[in-house]
Order: structure tokens, then C-alpha cells, then sequence
């Protein structure tokens, strides 16, 4: 009988090993960590798997479901991507980034629901308001936004992505505008009006005293004015080719998180080594060495509150309203709804019987199916950092 090949290396084993030098993790980077050292083990039960030709059988353990886990993200990707297909308009699709100031970083791990939810508003108002202006588009359009944030050395790095169809419905409903052909909207008038919205809520936020971290109003403005002396990036990115192209990136960056299992390279008793990209350097690839507790600390800088979304509608395609805005802009445009069979990209759900992946990995001739259930069992290493709940 021919070996399995050894694992690679994954986010579980690190936790597993070195979440206890985690000091003193948050409620919600707690559950974070436990699903993640459980996440396709006996803890969580599953089912015995059976070839069909050979008689090999392996644990094929269940999923933990969590969002920050890098194991989960496939299957929900997949499935939220099949109800997107049915969104897509047949106009040019426009890729726009918002960008938080460093000066926030602090103020954001201190206040993560309050300041994301800021921005999120923010950059909502700041896109519906420009392209409602006749003097840019007047339209009233719709988008998706999609809240990152970390840099690619798992530094704090707050941004928003949106993803944006290139027009929208004039004020009454009666016709489709459409922006000039690979243009959407000044990424200057975007980057003022951005950073006039987030400062104006901030400065709410401040006052209704939903703000910790800043002992007066001295040091809220002092924070205000650093903001003010760093540029407000807004970048646009050359717009989509087609549905196929936008599907294709939403498959990248909806479900992502901070970092992938295959970016892993190395751990032993001290450092995790992983790779990057070094974006001041043209994108060079590159390998970087933490000690490994400041590893997992840099990964649950960005666990984002329980039940907060990171992934939004707005405009027309916002979910009041949706279907008829989606509908009336067909009529305009003289579309037909998509069909999600006729898109691949939005076939990716790997829970299909009897392809390719479920082979036997022994005879490779026949295919696993599935066997006796197995129930949950214990795990000393669910709890690393000693935790009593």
C-alpha cells in the first residue's frame, strides 16, 4: 500500500502549538482559536469514508464553520457565489479601494465594531453621493463593499473593496446611465469627500462616547489632525473584462482572510515562517520570520466582532429592494437574467458525488463514499490558553 502524503503545514497546527503563549486573548479570539485547533478533528465528529472498489476507508472529520478559519472558506465561498451570479449586470464592473489612514490602527483594535462600521458608512456615502452628483454621473448606483484588514505581513491595514457596476439608475427610475467606457468616477473627488464623511463620523462617534482609547478631546483631535497629514488613498483599479472576471475576483477576496494555509512555509518550538508579497517593492515575493506568539497575535488583530459583516450591499443592489432594482435595470439594459449554469466560476461548490476529488487515494479507481457517523470526541488541546468557559 502505497503512503499518504504527509500534510502541510496549516494555521491549526500553529495554534494548536503555540496558542498558550497567547497572554490574555479576547472572548471572541478564544472561540476564534478553539474552532480553528478543532476544525476537521475528532472534536467535531463526522463520518467514516468507504471506497467503493477497495474497501479503504478514512475519518472524514467536520468543519468548524468559522469565518477566520482558512479550511472553511471554499464551500461558503462557493455557495455565496452562486447567488451572485444572479446579481451580474451585462455593463463593465469598476474594482475601487478605500483605504483607512495608520493613524486609525490603534483607535480601530480598540474599537473594531464602532470604527469599521464607520468606515463602512462612509464609504457607502461618499460613492452614493458622487455618483448621484449630475455633475459626475447622476445616478443612484449599487455595489458591493468588502471590509479587509490586513496588510500581507499581517500588519493592521484597514480597507474596503468595492465592487461596483459601471452606471446606474437616473433619480426616476426611467433610464440606465452608463460612465464613459473605463472610467467610473475621480478617485481625488472620492479620497476628499471619503475623508470628510469618516471624520464627521468620528467626531459623532467621539461625542456620544461610543470612542475607548482616548482619555479627552485633546487627544481626539491630536489623533484627527496625524490623520489629516497622511494622504487619503482611494485607488481604482482598470475595470472588469466581463461576469466571468468579477466572479473571478469575488472568489479571491469575499471569503479571505488574513492568511491562507499555503502562504505557511515553516514552525518550530519558536517562529512561524510564512510568505508575502512586499507591495513597496513591485510585489516581490518574499519569506518572513515571526516569534510565533507575536504570529497568532498579528492573526487575531483581525478577528472582527461576532456577528459583524464584512460583506455588504448597497445602492440598488442593497437587500431592501434588490430584486425590482436588479429587475428594472435588466429592463433598461435589455438583459436577461444570468444563467448560473452557463457561468463556471459560480460552479466551485466541492461537495459534488464522484468527480475527480473523491477517488480513492489507495486504487485510485474507486470513489469514497459515505460510511458510519462518528461522534465528537474529547480534545485536550481545544483549550490552550487554559481557558475555564
Amino acid at each position: 500500500m502505497t503512503p499518504l502524503p504527509a500534510p502541510a503545514l496549516e494555521l491549526a497546527d500553529v495554534v494548536r502549538r503555540h496558542a498558550a503563549l497567547l497572554p490574555d486573548p479576547t472572548p471572541e479570539q478564544r472561540r476564534v482559536l478553539k474552532a480553528i485547533a478543532a476544525c476537521r478533528t475528532a472534536a467535531l465528529g463526522g463520518h467514516m469514508e468507504v471506497c467503493d472498489l477497495c474497501g479503504y476507508q478514512r475519518p472524514a472529520y467536520n468543519s468548524c464553520r468559522n469565518r477566520h478559519c482558512p479550511k472553511c472558506q471554499g464551500s461558503a465561498c462557493a455557495r455565496w457565489m452562486e447567488d451572485q451570479a444572479a446579481t451580474l449586470l451585462p455593463v463593465e464592473y469598476f474594482h475601487v479601494v478605500f483605504t483607512l489612514p495608520n493613524a486609525f490602527n490603534a483607535l480601530a483594535l480598540a474599537n473594531p465594531r464602532v470604527v469599521y462600521g464607520l468606515l463602512f458608512t462612509a464609504v457607502s456615502r461618499t460613492l452614493l453621493e458622487v455618483a448621484a452628483n449630475p455633475k459626475r454621473l447622476g445616478a443612484r448606483i449599487g455595489f458591493l463593499a468588502i471590509l479587509h484588514t490586513w496588510g500581507q505581513n499581517l500588519s493592521l491595514h484597514p480597507h474596503i473593496h468595492c465592487v461596483i457596476p459601471g452606471g446606474g439608475l437616473s433619480p426616476d427610475s426611467s433610464r440606465w446611465i452608463g460612465c464613459r467606457p473605463g472610467f467610473f468616477l475621480p478617485v481625488r473627488v472620492l479620497s476628499r469627500v471619503f475623508r470628510g464623511k469618516f471624520i464627521d463620523l468620528l467626531r459623532g462617534a467621539f461625542k456620544d462616547g461610543r470612542l475607548r482609547g482616548l482619555p479627552d478631546a485633546a487627544a481626539f483631535e491630536a489623533l484627527i489632525a496625524s490623520s489629516l497629514r497622511t494622504d487619503w488613498v482611494v485607488y481604482a483599479k482598470p475595470p472588469f473584462g466581463g461576469p466571468e472576471q468579477v466572479l473571478k475576483y469575488l472568489a479571491r477576496y469575499t471569503h479571505r482572510i488574513a492568511i491562507s494555509n499555503r502562504r505557511l512555509v515553516s514552525m518550530d518550538e519558536r517562529s512561524v515562517t510564512f510568505r508575502y508579497k512586499d507591495y513597496a517593492h513591485g510585489n516581490q515575493p518574499r519569506m518572513m520570520t515571526l516569534e510565533a506568539g507575536e504570529f497568532l497575535r498579528r492573526f487575531l488583530m483581525h478577528v472582527v466582532p461576532r456577528g459583524f459583516m464584512r460583506i455588504r450591499h448597497f445602492g440598488f443592489l442593497a437587500n431592501r429592494g434588490r430584486k425590482s432594482n436588479l429587475q428594472r435595470c435588466r429592463e433598461l439594459l435589455h438583459a436577461q437574467v444570468p444563467d448560473s449554469d452557463a457561468v463556471d466560476l459560480a460552479r466551485l461548490r466541492k461537495d459534488q458525488p464522484l468527480d475527480d476529488r473523491n477517488l480513492c487515494p489507495v486504487c485510485g479507481r474507486g470513489h469514497m463514499c459515505l460510511g458510519a457517523l462518528l461522534q465528537p470526541q474529547p480534545f485536550a488541546l481545544f483549550t490552550p490558553f487554559h481557558d475555564t468557559s
